[in-house]
């Protein structure tokens, strides 16, 4: 038997970082057999599904590397398909119209909850063969066996059991005659021949009625793992002020590909003690058994941690080109004037944790000018302008831009003509150059601004101190 797993995203919104661990789950659960990945798009909610919201989706999946094998296929083009397998349940009398009206279903909700009962259809037209009263559109019900027990049998939780005598007679077809995602969801896995289905265990109380659905279709249910939810560092349900919640938000925010589907991998499996996973040995070590039976809690300094990780050991090209795209986010083209991204790389990796925060600390090498700050400003005093003198004139000396190492050495050497600390030197060059006095060693800021750039900064320096 080939492993077939799906991922299957309702298009109503971005792709949230739930659904991208469902789909880093099944992905390597496939890849880890030698499987089938399906991507499926439910988008049979026409009035919240968007073409924006489907983009979205595709983006972040393709961010994220997690190539399908088939797909994209949408609901929404296999209406036909829904319709004719309702018709073949009617026609086998496993399905029957349900000609209650709302008022009629909310008069039966209210004597039941003043009984204390458990709210539920009490299948009223499950074996009508009257006249169908006039004015209604018929939904189509499931006929749900009346007693004997659902056993799921979840590769995460084991079995889980439910009675059939508390299950209702499920809707599969609305008024308008559009299915409902219960009978959707079962013909699709059923079509597409999916073996195993991760999904989140929001979805556990839907499985048992699917299992029914499958049962009557004469089709043998794939085996389910329904996976704990992600919670907020508190204890409390994602939300969106924990933070960034979406795939493309945490690429805005900075973060790495690779990063972020190792922190996701952790997110409720683990192997040992182990923490950082190449995507090798995410494929050949996950195990759906291993999934935690708990609700997993995010937290945002594992992720900076992981990320300052994938960004020194990634080939530096390959964050050049991430940092490339942050650095257009802020409309600067590196490729018109300033160092190359690829330069900036490893003088910052050790200094920040995000992209997003490198790409601030490489802003002032591709300005035309910089505004120096004010507070740092108030604490430099008289030696501020002969220090700025003596390193104009040390920098104009070709020879001294021969390398980083002739470049701090020339520096070094303007704090010992002087007299004076290099504590006194090195905020004077800083804040000429960068307009702050924080940045990597002075060779490496001098290299990568440039003879012509750094000499003109220590000028425009020299008069805004002078004044």
């Amino acid at each position: 038997m080939t492993v077939r797993t799906r991922f299957a995203p309702s298009p109503t919104g971005y792709l949230h970082i739930g659904g991208a661990r469902t789909a880093l789950f099944s992905y390597l659960f496939a890849r880890r057999h030698g499987g089938v990945f399906v991507l499926r798009v439910e988008d049979t909610d026409r009035e919240r599904s968007t073409v924006e919201s489907v983009n979205a989706i595709l983006e972040g999946m393709t961010w994220l590397g997690l190539d399908y094998d088939e797909g994209p296929f949408f609901q929404t083009d296999r209406m036909a398909r829904y319709r004719e397998v309702i018709d073949q349940l009617l026609a086998e009398d496993k399905a029957y119209y349900c000609y209650a009206s709302l008022e009629e279903l909310d008069a039966l909700r209210e004597q039941q909850m003043a009984r204390g009962e458990k709210p539920r259809y009490d299948r009223r037209y499950r074996d009508f063969t009257g006249t169908p009263p006039e004015g209604v559109k018929p939904v189509v019900r499931f006929k749900t066996p009346l007693d004997g027990v659902v056993v799921v049998r979840d590769a995460i939780r084991g079995s889980v059991s439910f009675s059939n005598e508390e299950l209702d007679d499920l809707i599969i077809a609305r008024g308008d005659g559009s299915p409902t995602y219960n009978l959707t969801v079962v013909v699709d896995d059923m079509d597409m021949r999916i073996t195993h289905v991760v999904r989140g265990d929001d979805h556990l109380n839907n499985t048992p009625r699917q299992i029914n659905l499958y049962r009557a279709l004469g089709v043998e249910p794939p085996v389910f793992a329904h996976l704990p939810m992600i919670h907020g560092p508190d204890g409390t349900k994602l939300s969106k002020r924990h933070g960034a919640v979406s795939v493309v938000q945490y690429r805005e925010e900075g973060f790495l590909p690779e990063a972020l589907l190792n922190y996701l991998v952790r997110l409720g499996w683990s192997h040992g003690d182990k923490e950082i996973f190449s995507r090798a040995e995410m494929v050949s070590l996950f195990d759906i058994t291993d999934v935690n039976h708990s609700a997993s809690s995010i937290n945002p300094e594992k992720l900076r941690w992981l990320n300052q990780h994938y960004m020194r050991e990634l080939p530096v090209a390959e964050v050049a080109s991430e940092l490339r795209w942050h650095l257009g986010q802020m409309g600067i083209d590196p490729s018109q004037s300033g160092p190359k991204p690829m330069a900036i790389v490893p003088a910052y990796v050790d200094r920040v944790h995000t992209l997003v925060e490198m790409a601030h600390e490489a802003k002032p090498f591709y300005l035309d000018a910089v505004e120096p700050d004010p507070k740092a400003m108030e604490r430099l005093d008289d030696s501020a302008a002969m220090v700025v003198d003596a390193l104009i004139v040390a920098l104009e000396e070709n020879a001294v831009w021969e390398s980083g190492e002739t470049l701090e050495a020339a520096v070094k050497g303007v704090a010992k003509n002087l007299d004076l600390k290099l504590g006194k030197v090195g905020p004077v060059l800083r804040l000429a150059l960068l307009g702050h006095t924080t940045s990597p060693g002075f060779g490496v800021i001098l290299e990568l601004m440039g003879r012509e750039r750094s000499i003109q900064r220590l000028n425009a320096f020299r008069d805004r101190i002078g004044l």
